[in-house]
């Protein structure tokens, strides 16, 4: 890691590999002696059409996607989808499940309503979504038109460790904070949809997949741009899509690949997120208030209990180099996201700053 380099623990947009950061600087002005930077190519170029064609191809190999299912790279981010999703699924019954697990969930199922019929599946908030519910706690309805679920909560650091059975209704999941950090059995979902900000890209792209026989029956209504069959149709290239992002996309597969791929990330992350939880529970000053098997491997959320001190622990880390380690402001306390590109290294020395401020206050 370069000198100038800090620990970044922001949720998103985060840290992105250096690797990643050193290859793109070196191909800036000049991509692979096309004489140009790929932010000034034609989408519709044989060079960028190749960089496209090569990050799909790249990452329906790392989760391994069906080839029924399209891999979009689209651009609105996760929070388009919440109206997308709606607009493009619900009307086969009219109606849908949701499960509300935290903020993103929650502002998902609120613009739900305005295209259905939409029931709470289930919902963390009587504990201040400190929890996941569990398979049993969930009520089905049969005839939904798909259940959604997110599976990471990035602000309440929580992370489902199951796949909700919900029988032959299509399931839909938010990966936004988890993709790309363990496997994904992706026949069993209708659409899993991801804003890349915070494993796989900068901010700008969002990756869709859908299952092709779900797309082509959207409400009369749906914006052009956000209907699924539009962009399987055309392969994402409707419009110009989001070209550098899906470039750095490519080389961040080329990276993760170079680790394992998936399962190698998936024993990294995990390796990472228990160093942190067992620093923080055997802590005197610091507790972490989500339950023991609902904890997020992405975003580890801990306090004093003192907002004071959660403060002095904030700046005194941020000094150090341990930057956007400060809570969300719904929340307050400490959050540090621990994504792919997080270095172990950048866990140790956070869990040796927390064992020092633990002595010292």
């Amino acid at each position: 890691m370069g000198t100038d380099r800090v620990f970044n623990f922001s949720a998103g947009p985060s840290m992105l590999p250096l690797e990643v950061l050193e290859r793109a600087g070196s191909e800036i002005t000049d991509y692979q002696g096309s004489g140009m930077s790929v932010m000034e190519m034609s989408h519709r170029s044989k060079v960028f059409q190749k960089i496209f064609d090569d990050a799909q191809a790249k990452f329906r190999r790392l989760l391994k996607v069906p080839e029924d299912y399209q891999i979009l790279f689209l651009q609105g981010g996760a929070s388009t989808q919440f109206s997308a999703v709606p607009l493009n699924l619900i009307g086969r019954t009219g109606k849908a499940d949701y499960a509300v697990t935290g903020n993103f969930s929650n502002i998902a199922y609120k613009e739900a309503k305005k295209y259905g019929e939409i029931r709470l599946a289930a919902s963390s908030a009587d504990r201040d979504h400190t929890y996941i519910p569990a398979q049993e706690q969930l009520d089905l309805d049969p005839q939904a038109s798909y259940f959604y679920y997110c599976s990471n909560n990035t602000i309440y650091g929580t992370e489902w460790q199951y796949v909700p059975q919900v029988g032959d209704v299509p399931l839909v999941c938010d990966m936004s904070s988890d993709i790309l950090s363990r496997p994904v059995d992706v026949s069993k979902y209708g659409v899993i949809f991801a804003g890349a900000q915070k494993n796989m890209a900068p901010a700008g792209l969002t990756v869709v997949i859908v299952k092709k026989e779900l797309a082509g029956r959207e409400l009369p209504y749906t914006p052009l741009m956000l209907g699924y069959k539009t962009m399987i149709d055309k392969d994402s290239m409707y419009n110009t899509p989001p070209c550098w992002c899906i470039y750095i996309l490519g080389l961040v597969l080329d990276w993760l690949e170079s680790k394992g791929g998936v399962e190698g990330m998936e024993a990294i992350k995990h390796g990472k997120a228990q160093m942190l939880y067992d620093t923080i529970d055997s802590s005197r000053l610091f507790h972490c208030a989500v339950e023991k098997g609902s904890r997020s491997d992405m975003n580890v959320v801990f306090r004093t209990g003192s907002d004071e001190l959660d403060a002095k622990f904030v700046s005194e880390a941020t000094a150090a180099g341990f930057t956007n380690l400060k809570g969300h402001r719904s929340v307050g306390g400490m959050r540090a996201s621990i994504y792919n590109a997080m270095p172990v290294e950048g866990v140790e020395k956070l869990c040796g700053f927390i064992k020092a401020f633990d002595k010292n206050n």
